[in-house]
């Protein structure tokens, strides 16, 4: 009896043994479904060489299918277009006025007394027929400027603008325009910050013109100081007109015969050029004053309460004329920029002294402390431009076709100061 179960137990197989021959049929039988598959035979399948780096498959038994023949040459790779390219010739803009970083925040009026580097054209080498002279890139010959050639472009200016306004807009026509931009009907917008209108930003205008008649533009910062100049730079600059002002809020409008194939060549800016040197705001000693009366102004002037304290971008258009209001009664004005660049209430200060006129005392403490005077004059006869524009009046008719309103803003335009200054 006991010899029978061991026999019994000798022929049982072990259960690795059984496991290693399933394991091997399994192997055999894919090699050859492997063998016989349709991929080699058929679609000339090739394995990629990632899967044997080392020794690479080459299929010799597969054939080219009957398509191979046909297959077109592979497409060269993809190369994004780029700005400095130089294989074509410069490009030749016929605008009619110096290209400069910001319209708004230089003048050709304020000369610098030097450079903080190299002239290097802010367009890339090659690829504007202007030079850059390190402020501008002018539109003629710096040596051959004159009074008659800046009359000439500035009436070229004029002509390329009506030709592309027209007749002017009825009431009813700019209502429908200002509805268009209202921001529950539409997100473009363009924001004008601390630099001001740049030269790129107009670029932008133009490619928001390509979609809409009119585009909204935000002012924000440092150059909501003189609304007039915004307003004025931005109109002569993109040759439309401002159909709406709230704030530092504008509606510019591209004109009727406006057509987005026929828009003026651009250049862009590759990078922001380097700003020169310009004389110091701050003197020593303020004129007509000794070094002791001087010090001693700028330690009552940072004493005096606060006019206003500014916040950062925000919108600085009341600020002028409440400096003259405050001039009235004192003559030190301290205002509080905590918060806010350097530079920004430097421009700032830059600002007020050329607008209110007054004189600059200090910028210690993130103050703006300016004097007055000794012979200040209030100003006498200035207009004041409204808040909002164009569309309080309630004369609703379009028959009036909008000429006395659209001519009384002009003339506010260009005549006296601004409240939004």
């Amino acid at each position: 009896m006991i010899i029978s179960i061991s026999r019994l137990s000798c022929r049982k197989t072990p259960p690795v043994i059984s496991l290693f021959c399933a394991r091997h049929h399994l192997s055999t039988t894919t090699t050859a479904f492997s063998s016989s598959s349709k991929l080699r035979t058929e679609y000339a399948f090739v394995a990629p060489p990632s899967l044997h780096p080392q020794t690479p498959h080459t299929n010799t038994n597969s054939r080219p299918g009957p398509k191979s023949q046909y297959q077109k040459p592979p497409k060269p790779a993809y190369r994004p277009p780029s700005s400095l390219d130089r294989t074509g010739p410069p490009i030749k803009p016929d605008l009619p006025f110096d290209f400069r970083f910001s319209y708004t925040e230089s003048s050709p009026k304020s000369r610098p007394i030097g450079l903080r580097g190299p002239k290097y054209s802010p367009f890339g080498p090659g690829r504007v027929d202007r030079e850059w002279t390190g402020v501008c890139a002018p539109a003629v010959d710096p040596r051959a400027r004159s009074a008659e050639v800046d009359c000439e472009l500035e009436e070229k200016r004029r002509l390329m603008r009506e030709k592309v306004q027209g007749e002017p807009l009825t009431n009813a026509e700019r209502k429908a325009l200002f509805e268009r931009c209202q921001r529950h009907k539409t997100k473009r917008q363009i924001n004008l910050g601390r630099d001001g209108l740049t030269h790129n930003m107009l670029n932008d205008i133009h490619n928001n013109w390509k979609h809409t008649e009119a585009v909204r533009i935000k002012c924000m910062g440092v150059p909501t100081v003189d609304m007039k100049n915004i307003c004025s730079q931005l109109e002569d600059k993109t040759f439309g007109q401002i159909i709406h002002r709230h704030g530092g809020l504008l509606v510019l409008y591209r004109g009727r015969y406006y057509k987005p194939k026929e828009r003026p060549v651009i250049p862009l800016m590759l990078w922001k050029p380097q700003e020169p040197v310009y004389p110091r705001l701050i003197k020593t000693t303020i004129d007509g004053l000794s070094i002791e009366e001087t010090k001693e102004m700028r330690k009552r002037g940072l004493s005096v309460p606060a006019l206003t304290r500014l916040a950062k971008n925000g919108y600085y258009g009341s600020l002028v004329p409440m400096v003259r209001d405050a001039f009235l009664c004192d003559e030190l004005v301290r205002i509080d920029c905590k918060g806010l660049p350097k530079s920004d209430y430097k421009k700032i200060g830059c600002k007020l002294r050329d607008l209110v006129p007054c004189i600059l005392v200090t910028f210690e403490k993130e103050q703006i402390v300016i004097w007055r005077g000794k012979n200040y004059k209030p100003e006498q006869g200035g207009y004041f431009l409204k808040e909002r524009e164009l569309f309080d009046d309630s004369d609703d008719d379009p028959s009036n076709g909008g000429e006395n309103e659209t001519t009384d803003y002009k003339n506010d335009i260009d005549s006296g100061d601004s409240d939004d200054e």
